[in-house]
């Protein structure tokens, strides 16, 4: 049992796996790269050799360039194989982010459905409803007169409001119904009435008519 869960602590995690993958990735195109100047070489030595006319030093390099060029063909197996794993570990690798993040929407759920048991509910409302109750009938009690305040008649006091809004109505009756005093409009002056005419000027009497009108105004008084 001990050793299965040693075992189990000695697993190397997916991240891990794949840090170990991508040194290797970089090491195998260091490699690549080493090779590809190796190969350029010998392709410069056997053009060196040929024009030397050497053809046995030629062929060497040509059979050196075909060895390079095998390595890296294996190489790019090598890293073809390493992609490979490295896209399936990234997979494995969301899937058990997926799986974790599930499971722990689940436990949460879990505890929200323990929290919320429907026999706790209920009793809580029960309680609520108590309380709601309790409340009421205290607040009835304090509403509930006492005293002097107890022994008055609603009744008599309705009957008396009764007789105060019927003497009130037979008081308005009783008083004469006032007018509004009438808009007083401005005096119309005169020269803008219809049918105006301008008084006549009369030309003023002679001496000799005063005189007359004096004394007949004197023969009069007497």
């Amino acid at each position: 049992m001990l050793k299965m869960f040693k075992k189990q602590r000695e697993e190397p995690s997916a991240l891990s796996t794949l840090d170990k993958l991508n040194e290797t990735l970089e090491m195998l195109e260091k490699k690549e790269k080493v090779l590809q100047k190796k190969i350029s070489a010998e392709i410069g030595k056997a053009k060196e050799f040929t024009r030397l006319k050497n053809k046995r030093a030629a062929i060497q390099c040509l059979k050196r360039k075909k060895l390079y060029e095998t390595q890296i063909e294996q190489l790019g197996n090598f890293q073809l194989r390493i992609h490979d794993q490295m896209i399936m570990l990234e997979g494995a690798k969301a899937t058990t982010e997926t799986v974790d993040a599930l499971r722990t929407g689940a436990s949460a759920m879990k505890n929200i459905q323990k929290a919320m048991n429907i026999d706790d509910i209920d009793k809580t409302m029960d309680e609520v409803n108590e309380h709601t109750e309790n409340l009421k009938q205290i607040q009835e009690a304090l509403a509930t007169p006492i005293g002097a305040a107890a022994d008055i008649d609603e009744d008599e006091l309705e009957a008396e409001l009764e007789e105060l809004e019927e003497a009130e109505l037979e008081e308005q009756l009783m008083q004469p119904a006032t007018q509004a005093p009438a808009t007083q409009l401005p005096p119309v002056p005169a020269s803008r009435r219809p049918g105006y005419a301008p008084p006549q000027k009369i030309p003023p009497q002679s001496s000799a008519e005063d005189d007359e009108l004096a004394a007949l105004q004197a023969e009069m008084a007497l």
